[in-house]
């Protein structure tokens, strides 16, 4: 193509910003912006009863946030002279009518604006589905706006996309069914076609129309529950969309070089929030170490910021929300005041308590012999492993250790948090448990 590539992003401001939208944003942004191309933002808020100025304000907060900018931005409302004069045109060429109807609800002026439909078959190629064929009779003539001043979303559209020279019409294939429609007025207009590419729908893990339950939340709210802009992209384009290799984890850029309508599927994408939370997991362990220990100690109550922590708060988290369910939780108590515990929960296996108390006491003398400036993890794994393997058993030694020192089921290993804890109070609590 000779024309530099324009895409359109045209959400209607009559809810948030839904990650569905969010993704198509993304295939929009990533094709113009690979090609050297145009992305343009077009909120569509013709509907005036029920368009808001707080959905339009989320919708662009969004896509700032997922560092998607656009190029150009327009308004529909703004746009009803435009609008007004190609409805003229196609009024004096007899392509469109006013037809008197039954008015619908008091008020309705009783009439509308129809498009004189050909009646014929339309061919495109989709760049995603391949050839496409409508016969257009079952439209019969359709309706493209109450009056001048209140054009409908086909026409408004249609108009709107050859005013600002798109190219491409990237969308979910729920919209196939407007295509007809949108040719027909196209052609009236004497316009030529842009390229269609109807992308896979988002569905939930059974397969049905994504939900609420299964993830259909809006952007913002993804990044109130601390998920990163740049896992939720990531996340987004690999629903429908596949590199035709084994990575899975993408900065922006990479997804730029990669993109092609080529690789995406036919049939609908997964919904799976799993993916999404080890996706994000992942987009943090790219961060810089300051940036890590930065969020981490941010998420945590004040007295509890212990850069110590960071590894191992860092290796049990997908996001940083985490943390503050794993400080509600007490899973961070332990390293702050001596756990409570049931004594039972110190037996490993049928080991006797007798043998276990023998082994603590072996740890314990061992561990002395640590100066407190050596008191790391390596050093204090270095002895732990060799006492547990002295003994015949490494689970009759570190299980007893682990439990003593952190009081719970599941913990981080004994050695890291006896580094954290020191060496006076490591020693303290394997007493205890003795």
């Amino acid at each position: 193509m000779s024309q530099k590539v324009v895409t359109r992003m045209p959400p209607s401001p009559t809810g948030l910003f839904h990650i569905g939208s969010a993704r198509t944003a993304l295939f929009n942004y990533l094709y113009a912006k690979q090609n050297g191309g145009k992305f343009i933002l077009r909120i569509e808020d013709t509907d005036k009863e029920r368009s808001k100025k707080e959905f339009e304000d989320n919708i662009i907060e969004s896509l700032k946030w997922l560092k998607m900018p656009y190029e150009e931005f327009y308004r529909q409302s703004e746009r009803t002279e435009i609008y007004k004069k190609h409805l003229k045109k196609l009024i004096n060429q007899k392509i469109a009518y006013v037809s008197q109807e039954e008015p619908k609800k008091e008020g309705d002026r009783g009439e509308v604006i129809r498009f004189k439909n050909p009646n014929k078959k339309i061919k495109f190629n989709d760049l995603v589905l391949g050839e496409i064929e409508f016969d257009t009779t079952d439209l019969q003539d359709f309706v493209i706006a109450k009056d001048l001043d209140t054009p409908l979303y086909h026409f408004a559209v249609v108009v709107d996309d050859i005013e600002m020279a798109v190219t491409h019409i990237i969308r979910g294939q729920d919209h196939i069914s407007n295509t007809p429609r949108q040719i027909l007025i196209l052609e009236a207009l004497g316009a030529a076609r842009p390229q269609y590419a109807h992308i896979p729908l988002i569905l939930s893990p059974d397969k049905s129309k994504l939900s609420k339950r299964h993830g259909a939340l809006s952007v913002l709210e993804y990044k109130e529950m601390s998920y990163l802009p740049e896992a939720i992209l990531n996340f987004l384009a690999l629903i429908g969309w596949n590199p035709g290799n084994n990575q899975e984890i993408f900065t922006l850029e990479e997804l730029l070089k990669e993109f092609s309508f080529k690789k995406i599927q036919k049939s609908g994408g997964i919904f799976n929030i799993k993916k999404l939370d080890w996706i994000n997991k992942e987009h943090i362990k790219l961060l810089s170490p300051e940036e890590i220990e930065k969020n981490i100690l941010k998420w945590l109550p004040e007295n509890m910021r212990n850069p110590k922590l960071v590894f191992i708060i860092l290796e049990r988290i997908s996001k940083w929300g985490d943390i503050k369910d794993m400080v509600a939780r007490g899973e961070l108590d332990f390293f702050f005041k001596q756990p409570k515990y049931a004594k039972e929960k110190l037996i490993y296996k049928n080991i006797s308590p007798e043998r276990i108390a023998k082994n603590l006491k072996l740890a314990i003398r061992n561990l002395e012999n640590l100066p407190k400036e050596k008191f790391t993890k390596e050093n204090i794994n270095v002895i732990l492993v060799k006492t547990a393997d002295s003994v015949g058993s490494r689970g009759e030694v570190l299980h007893p250790i682990r439990y003593a020192l952190s009081g719970m089921d599941t913990s981080p290993d004994p050695f890291v948090i006896a580094e954290i804890l020191g060496k006076d109070e490591t020693i303290y609590r394997l007493k205890k448990a003795i």
